[in-house]
């Protein structure tokens, strides 16, 4: 079974120069609503500032132009910010229509590409469709925000990896992960990569608990903080 890399979900600068270190994180992704929370004012220098530490491991920088026009522009220069990146391209674009034409175009001129916010396998079929053999490229499916909406990813990701696994420049991103278990899952499953907040790496570097000492340790952090409260029956 192929490794799962785990990818850090983060724009923040101090964080990424400390994950960056960590050999359990494999690469960064990065999205607007990221950039802005990190407090990024320009994002050329932003991102520019981001590559002079991450320089090695792939980071996905994410377009942020509405139409297919600008985006391309965007891509191309997100693109020359360095050998690592991948740039960033949403499935479809706020009226709906398939960013597949820019997808097969991108992609053609070994453009590396992260083909984001995909929720369906349909997308995936139809972003396949306008990918080639040569050139890397991400498919990110949104598990986490499928499962908060009452929607199994599952099957979306293991129909998915099926569909690509003759294609090992293809990689289908478990996306939006919101507990360490998805971890095991993804892995179970094939996924090539998932993308997981630091918090979530931090649990996921601890992994390897026995049952027995969850127990011991529940047991008696609930007993410390009874004893602080003071508790009387």
């Amino acid at each position: 079974m192929p490794k799962t890399k785990i990818f850090c979900d983060i724009a923040d600068y101090k964080t990424i120069k400390e994950f960056n270190k960590k050999s359990i994180v494999n690469g960064f992704t990065t999205n607007p609503s990221l950039m802005r929370k990190a407090g990024a004012k320009s994002y050329e220098k932003y991102s520019k500032l981001l590559l002079k530490i991450c320089n090695k491991k792939p980071i996905s920088l994410e377009v942020f132009a509405d139409n297919f026009q600008e985006m391309e522009k965007q891509a191309y220069k997100i693109n020359s910010w360095g050998k690592n990146v991948y740039v960033k391209i949403p499935v479809i674009n706020s009226k709906g229509i398939f960013s597949g034409p820019l997808i097969k175009k991108l992609n053609k001129k070994k453009i590396k590409l992260n083909i984001t916010a995909v929720y369906t396998v349909a997308q995936v079929k139809k972003i396949k469709r306008c990918l080639n053999y040569k050139s890397k490229s991400i498919i990110s499916i949104f598990s986490g925000r499928m499962a908060d909406a009452g929607k199994d990813p599952v099957p979306i990701i293991k129909k998915a990896i099926q569909m690509t696994k003759k294609n090992r420049n293809i990689q289908i991103l478990w996306a939006s992960t919101r507990e360490p278990y998805n971890y095991i899952q993804a892995k179970q499953f094939g996924c090539q990569i998932i993308t997981m907040p630091p918090s979530i790496i931090k649990k996921v570097s601890k992994f390897g608990k026995s049952l027995k000492r969850l127990t011991k340790e529940t047991v008696v952090a609930f007993l410390k903080d009874s004893r602080k409260s003071r508790f009387k029956i």
